[in-house]
């Protein structure tokens, strides 16, 4: 838990009943080209190695982290619900998005603290997104690094044109 605004954040767990209040936040976040739908969410959900994530302030959803173990250099397209077709390398960060008047917080920086330290306990030591939306500078400022691929790149299309492919060589303590 933290504390902003003198109000009490709740981290925890993602479950199947948090996808509603999740997808209102991603419809708030995201243009509907980058929108995904529950079937998504419950997929990632469901990976053996889910490291799924929702800030709560006064009971009200206000963040989420969708994260998982993937194979490395192979981020799924837009929309792809199925599993990885290889074991686990990488904790492959799929969406994270906070609701308007919970911005500045820090809740993406507390989400991914936890998804970072979960994923660590699970033998997972490096990172990858696909950065949308201009996000890049706020992945950037993580640690996070530019890398670019033939194959990546022809994935990348489904993500928008201004879509990058990002790591985090080492996932550093939480």
């Amino acid at each position: 838990m933290s504390e902003s605004e003198g109000q009490q954040v709740h981290i925890a767990p993602m479950e199947p009943g948090d996808i509603a209040e999740a997808l209102a936040i991603q419809a708030q976040a995201y243009p509907a080209s980058l929108q995904e739908d529950a079937a998504v969410f419950a997929a990632r959900l469901a990976l053996p190695q889910s490291f799924c994530f929702t800030a709560r302030r006064t009971g009200a959803l206000v963040g989420y982290l969708l994260a998982h173990g993937w194979e490395r250099a192979n981020p799924p397209a837009m929309g792809t619900a199925s599993g990885p077709a290889g074991p686990s390398e990488v904790l492959y960060i799929h969406d994270l998005a906070i609701a308007p008047g919970a911005r500045g917080l820090r809740l993406g920086e507390a989400l991914l603290a936890r998804a970072f330290d979960a994923a660590r306990a699970s033998g997972l030591g490096e990172a990858e997104l696909v950065a949308v939306e201009g996000a890049h500078s706020f992945w950037h400022r993580l640690g996070f690094r530019e890398g670019q691929s033939p194959e990546i790149a022809a994935k990348l299309a489904s993500y928008g044109a201004d879509a990058r492919w990002m790591r985090l060589e080492k996932l550093g303590p939480g």
